[in-house]
């Protein structure tokens, strides 16, 4: 029989997200060859008591448990050593500020399996929750505007106790004439078409948004071909693109003339061309009056996303001729709303959701040890970089 820990968040700000309900655990016991001890927690989104009404074991010794699930990065004091790893390690792109980290897992001879590599054959994120971050995302790139322009007011998601109840407050809520950009075809993109759909927006094609007003609120949804265009060839080939995105050209800079909302959920990396400069942002004919990055990479796609705000102060401004960090909704400013966590506005919906895709498509080949799928999501195993991540040797060190 397999142990299976659920680790306490200890990352700060604190997660409350966690990868198994307590229902999830108990069906889990029920069904599969495990045992499921969850360690002490005061802050997540699933109390200590509902885990134990479940009949689950709750207590603070984890360190003989096979396999760890966290969701955040593990602090270094927290990691158990030895023992098999699954967590957001943010690790993949040498993240400078996750290397001690990504050291330490290998220095601790840890088997690290990340959630974000776990992919299907095409490419496709297995589990993740940027279908939630979508949801709140969008949300709150439409609050933001509407606190901008006083035309209509919407409550924040972490007020609500569930999605179900979130869409309660939708009810009679009347939107101006406003022209939503949304970016992205992936779960983050699905989240946001969700909110669309559930505020009654209108869809409109790129061509038509492009050519008129509306007497109605509309958005356009921007995939790949409709973004970025071959530089020699005029053309857009998916698999080239995400194999040479240096040879492609971002083609968004009419949208910025056309658009009020930017909902942007577009994956990005350091060779994937912005959708703008910010110098573009001083140009009378920039119109975009708020920014959701839901993707939130900062200096990223969304050139003017200077850093993370907090759940709790998700919107700050950005002067369009200095380019400096103000207080939101200030004139002569673009309001960004970036936040790295905003999935935790609607913890038990999205933990619950994680928790089915881990269950559904993870944990049967975990437990059985091993399948393609966990191998190319293995980074490190028993304190040694996979073939697949041999580029991070420089990013690991020496005994990688």
């Amino acid at each position: 029989m397999v142990t299976i820990g659920l680790l306490r968040e200890g990352k700060v700000p604190v997660d409350n997200r966690v990868a198994l309900t307590p229902s999830q655990c108990q069906w889990l016991e029920k069904n599969a060859p495990v045992k499921i001890i969850v360690q002490h927690s005061p802050h997540r989104c699933f109390s200590d008591r509902e885990y134990e009404m479940a009949g689950i074991t709750v207590q603070e010794n984890v360190d003989n448990c096979d396999i760890l699930l966290g969701i955040k990065e593990v602090p270094i004091d927290m990691l158990v050593p030895g023992k098999t790893h699954l967590f957001f390690s943010h690790t993949r792109k040498k993240q400078p500020y996750n290397q001690q980290l990504f050291r330490a897992i290998i220095d601790k001879k840890i088997t690290l399996i990340d959630y974000e590599c776990l992919e299907h054959e095409d490419g496709q994120r297995i589990i993740g929750f940027g279908f939630f971050a979508g949801v709140v995302g969008a949300h709150n790139g439409i609050m933001a505007y509407g606190n901008r322009t006083g035309l209509y007011k919407l409550d924040r998601v972490y007020k609500q106790r569930s999605f179900r109840e979130l869409i309660h407050t939708y009810f009679g809520l009347r939107l101006p004439n406003v022209k939503i950009a949304v970016t992205g075809s992936g779960r983050v993109a699905h989240g946001i078409l969700e909110i669309m759909n559930l505020l009654g927006i209108h869809e409109a094609e790129p061509d038509d948004y492009l050519k008129r007003r509306f007497a109605y609120p509309v958005y356009t949804q921007l995939k790949g071909a409709d973004l970025y265009v071959n530089k020699l060839t005029g053309g857009y080939d998916r698999t080239e693109f995400h194999k040479h995105p240096e040879k492609y050209a971002c083609k968004f800079l009419p949208y910025t003339e056309q658009t009020d909302i930017l909902l942007n959920g577009v994956y990005w990396d350091v060779n994937i061309p912005r959708l703008f400069e910010k110098e573009h942002i001083t140009a009378e004919n920039f119109i975009i009056q708020t920014i959701a990055d839901i993707t939130d990479d900062a200096n990223g796609s969304v050139p003017i996303n200077l850093g993370d705000q907090s759940i709790e102060d998700p919107v700050y401004g950005v002067d369009r001729k200095t380019f400096q960090k103000t207080a939101p909704y200030l004139p002569g400013s673009i309001d960004v709303m970036a936040v790295g966590n905003l999935p935790n506005e609607l913890p038990r919906d999205a933990s619950r959701y994680f928790g089915e895709q881990l269950i559904k498509y993870v944990l049967e080949d975990l437990i059985k040890n091993g399948s393609p799928v966990i191998e190319r999501a293995t980074m490190v195993k028993q304190g040694k970089l996979t073939p697949h991540f041999s580029y991070l040797s420089d990013y690991a060190g020496a005994d990688a």
